[in-house]
């Protein structure tokens, strides 16, 4: 082992830094101090040099120089700092001002100076939104979802979303994946596809003398009550694995919503009106027009919610009204404007009925005066509404799986609602600029009768073949100007982060896959602070230009691409400079401990191969990621431009699952920012023009 050396350097009474400290090869920086000539003089008798003015001054000037470039090796990132910084901006300690949302500091509007007394934009857009807040839950049903004790909550819990499908009035005409939550082990997924909305049928079941159109949905409501649970235990068609339905927990729901729910009470009483006659033409109106204000009401009465029309109905169907037929109809799809659209869908989740988003809700008037827009939009409603705060109902927050279903409808519903904007106002997007005629011709659209009408969707809409290509456009003129980037960085989310579960907290008993808005929030506080790491301390040097995508895994955790640019005199494509900012090797643990469990926790592929043939990255009996690499002793480019990174058999093995892996299960990384982010940051040397063009072909697939 070399022995530890501190050097002192001194020049004009200036203060300095310890200058270097060299120990087994790895440079590290120690805390500044004023230096003196004694200082020089012991180093210089260390060194075995004479006390001379002249060896005095060759000793400064070497100094100077070391000290120089060992400060420019740490703006680049090339030296670790001990002990290692690692990043965790704590729990949220901050409450809006307007809506008294739990916010971290981190998120608050930049617009605001004030840092002392910040406001947000998340929540309420700094207070234009208001809505009333949801009124706590009746008593049992805030049992179910807050107890901790086994039995009923847990069943209940783990079944929510089959609980409220037998209480639903509405059918989802999406496709729900199952297949993405057989693999055992794995933290739950809802993922819808296809095209989404919501459907009500008629009052009645169709007649069939064998008994095979049974009650669905709303018609659970009014036919045969009598055997009304033993009904909904049998309409239950979910496909998840799941135990058996309590049919206490279905008894005592029904008790609960019979009691509390408007909805319910509209269609008992057409059901009463059934009962008391044999009227066949009996139809309910769902009234979609509200009187009151949605800034301060959402508590309807059953009056405003629907109205019985017996007979023939008289004038035409009003807006987004919806007439439930009496039977042998076909199923209507209901407006996403409707009040009551996800209160027909998610009764367990709004048990009063509670009237959702209407486009009559106006914001409020701020001290920064009034914008183009006067109404709250879909996203600003539904931002609001899952918000946590303090001393008001977290039905929504503490359902899990339902949870997670309605942030999914409600994102469907806002693409909807754009997608619908788009079309109604080519108009004002000046569709008529675009060569519609060039563009069907080009596309072999030549028969004049075929071609119809065309939508365009413009480039604000994200996703859009506009957006893409405009996105991809600027990228190229960011690479015609900077050149090539130099860095190709994923940066995936840790559900493990502190932040994450100090969040959690406040609600005993919840995971971060039960919500994984609190998830994406610090995700991007992390990644935001990872960028400015970046770009202005000069992690790599001096960086000119960014850009980055966010996406989302199979599973739901996001993740960045960032592309970094470096300045001219910072690109260095040499091996050697590619050794010092990333690494495909196990760390020493003795010499590197946080290294070392950085890169076993986050950046060790596998196991796969034969022996785990099951694992997700293997494809025909060979892994997808190309794993096992091979074992190298010096890094090198290949023809191609791409880095070989070095890989040497150094007998340092990471144990994962019972499995010893080596140096060839590395995924490259840089030390510093997996050590400090504590999550998986996958960085790689892309400096060729291939590279630049798979990367932007990558982030914007």
């Amino acid at each position: 082992m070399k022995k530890k050396q501190i050097v002192h350097a001194n020049q004009s009474n200036k203060r300095a830094r310890l200058v270097w400290r060299k120990q087994n090869g790895d440079i590290e920086f120690a805390s500044s101090t004023t230096v003196d000539e004694q200082a020089l003089e012991e180093s210089n008798f260390a060194r075995g040099s004479t006390n001379t003015d002249l060896t005095r001054r060759k000793e400064i000037s070497r100094l100077n120089r070391a000290n120089r470039k060992l400060q420019l090796m740490k703006k680049r990132g090339k030296c670790q700092s001990s002990p290692s910084e690692v990043s965790n901006f704590g729990k949220p300690t901050c409450l809006c001002p307007f809506c008294n949302a739990i916010m971290w500091h981190q998120e608050r509007s930049k617009n605001n100076t004030n840092i002392s007394r910040p406001t947000f934009g998340l929540c309420c857009k700094e207070g234009k939104v208001k809505l009333p807040p949801l009124k706590k839950p009746p008593a049992y049903l805030q049992q179910l979802l807050m107890s901790d004790e086994k039995g009923e909550s847990s069943n209940y819990r783990d079944n929510i979303r089959n609980y409220n499908s037998i209480f639903a009035f509405t059918s989802m005409a999406g496709q729900v994946d199952y297949e993405i939550n057989k693999r055992g082990g794995a933290p739950y997924v809802f993922r819808l596809n296809g095209q989404n909305y919501h459907q009500i049928g008629t009052l009645l079941p169709k007649d069939s003398g064998d008994n095979s159109c049974r009650p669905k949905f709303a018609q659970l409501y009014i036919y045969d009550t009598e055997n009304e649970v033993k009904n909904r235990m049998q309409a239950s068609t979910s496909k998840e694995k799941k135990t058996q339905l309590d049919e206490g927990i279905v008894s005592r729901l029904l008790e609960m919503l019979d009691e509390n729910n408007e909805l319910v009470k509209s269609f008992r009483m057409a059901r009463d009106r059934y009962q008391e006659s044999d009227l066949e033409n009996v139809r309910l109106r769902l009234i979609g027009k509200r009187s009151n204000d949605g800034r301060q009401y959402n508590l309807p009465t059953a009056s405003e919610i629907a109205a019985l029309i017996i007979g023939e109905e008289t004038g035409e169907n009003v807006g987004r009204d919806i007439i439930v037929e009496n039977k042998d109809k076909q199923l209507q799809r209901i407006s996403e404007l409707h009040p009551s659209f996800m209160s027909m869908q998610y009764p367990l989740l709004f048990p009063y009925g509670e009237d959702g988003f209407r486009p009559e809700i106006k914001l409020e008037k701020t001290k920064g005066g009034e914008g183009k827009r006067n109404h709250v939009t879909m996203m600003q409603y539904y931002a609001y509404r899952i918000q946590q705060r303090l001393n008001q109902s977290v039905v929504l927050q503490t359902s899990g799986k339902l949870f997670l279903q309605f942030i999914v409808d409600a994102a469907t519903c806002i693409e909807q609602w754009r997608l619908n904007w788009y079309r109604m106002y080519q108009g004002i997007l000046r569709t008529e600029l675009y060569s519609g005629l060039q563009d069907a011709i080009d596309n072999g659209d030549t028969r004049t009768d075929q071609v119809g009408k065309r939508i365009i969707l413009p480039s604000s809409y994200n996703g859009s073949p506009r957006n893409k290509q405009q996105y991809y456009q600027d990228a190229m003129a960011i690479c015609r100007w900077a050149g090539y980037p130099d860095l190709f960085i994923t940066f995936t989310c840790n559900p493990k982060w502190p932040e994450i579960q100090t969040m959690l907290d406040f609600i005993p008993g919840q995971k971060p896959e039960d919500r994984p808005d609190i998830v994406n929030r610090v995700f991007l506080i992390k990644l935001n602070e990872l960028i400015e790491d970046i770009y202005k301390n000069k992690r790599f040097g001096k960086a000119i230009a960014i850009v980055y995508t966010i996406e989302f895994q199979k599973r739901g955790l996001p993740h960045a691409h960032i592309l970094l640019f470096l300045d001219l005199g910072d690109k260095d494509p040499s091996p050697q400079n590619i050794d010092q900012i990333i690494s495909a090797e196990v760390p020493d643990k003795d010499a590197d401990p946080e290294g070392y469990m950085a890169v076993e926790n986050f950046m060790m592929h596998g196991p796969c191969g034969q022996p785990h043939y099951k694992s997700p990255c293997m494809i025909n009996g060979k892994c997808s990621k190309h794993f096992p690499k091979m074992f190298c002793e010096e890094t090198s480019i290949d023809e191609e431009g791409f880095p070989i990174y070095r890989r040497r058999n150094d007998g340092r093995i990471v144990e994962k699952n019972g499995v010893h892996l080596d140096s060839r299960y590395i995924v490259p990384y840089n030390r510093d920012l997996i050590v400090k982010y504590q999550a998986h940051i996958n960085g790689e040397w892309c400096n060729k023009s291939r590279s630049i063009k798979y990367a932007f072909k990558y982030t914007q697939k």
